[in-house]
């Protein structure tokens, strides 16, 4: 009986190893009306299967309402320190103005460039910072109790060593893991598609990619949103057709193409909340 077991065990396990694991992971829920549906979309009608919120984002309690209509999505806390956009603009939860610009709102880059203001320029103090990342966080926990990762915008959290240690302490303290962590088993998909592509050249390129995919988790990360009167005000310089580029990306992620693929060769779609239980 014993000898049976270890079998079926090994067997298992070699089964494990040839997996294809696919988390394609929607970000910025809660910024816009139409980041939110743009978002719902592609999961209910696409391969999309993990979100997160910006927690300060003016549409955070219209994303709370649509996630918990949607209970099995993933989704994660996005962590936020940078507003980009030149006409929208969020601010911290907390009363730390070290981070912000002198309107109050985040800055809207990380690193300094010739576009705008910068995190890395401002003299923010850490312990407002982490005080303001841990207030998104709780938030986030209140009204969603099932959020199961964290991430940054714009890779705010990289602006310096400390505040990169900030974003371990409080994934320890509260048991939310960052993905794409050294040694975690996630590989990350990238360069799928230019920002040029439209929809119907995006959705071939994802389902060409996905037919050479290996075994292994694979993480891909994009912008779902709807083309509206809202989504054409969102941009800045040298990014002003977002409304166009993220429609295309929830086309391309209903791509019929791409659910084609995925069926065929037996891609298991997930968020970070099941792979976290295996």
């Amino acid at each position: 009986m014993g000898r049976v077991l270890l079998l079926l065990v090994a067997a298992s396990a070699a089964a494990q190893e040839k997996k294809i694991r696919l988390i394609v992971q929607g970000d910025d829920m809660g910024v816009a009306r139409s980041v939110n549906e743009g978002t719902i979309h592609a999961y209910r009608e696409g391969v999309m299967r993990s979100t997160n919120v910006i927690v300060p984002g003016a549409w955070f309690l219209d994303a709370v309402r649509m996630l918990n209509e949607n209970p099995a999505l993933d989704v994660g806390v996005h962590l936020t320190l940078t507003s980009e956009w030149d006409r929208v603009k969020w601010r911290p939860m907390t009363a730390g103005r070290s981070f912000t610009d002198a309107n109050g709102y985040f800055f809207p880059f990380v690193f300094p460039s010739k576009l705008g203001p910068a995190l890395k320029e401002a003299p923010f103090r850490v312990e407002e910072i982490e005080a303001e990342l841990r207030a998104q966080i709780e938030t986030a926990r209140k009204h969603l109790p099932r959020v199961s990762y964290l991430s940054s915008h714009m890779g705010c959290t990289g602006v310096s060593e400390e505040v990169k240690a900030v974003l371990a302490k409080l994934s320890k303290e509260y048991q939310l893991p960052v993905p794409g962590t050294a040694g975690d088993g996630i590989e990350r998909l990238r360069g799928i598609w230019t920002r040029e592509m439209n929809a119907e050249q995006r959705g071939a390129a994802f389902a060409a990619k996905l037919e050479k995919l290996e075994p292994g988790t694979w993480l891909f990360v994009e912008h779902a949103a709807l083309d509206t009167p809202e989504s054409r005000a969102m941009g800045h310089p040298t990014y002003e057709d977002v409304a166009r580029d993220r429609q295309a990306v929830t086309d391309a992620w209903c791509d019929a193409r791409v659910k084609a693929v995925i069926e065929r060769r037996g891609i298991e779609l997930s968020g970070h909340n099941r792979r976290m239980r295996k």
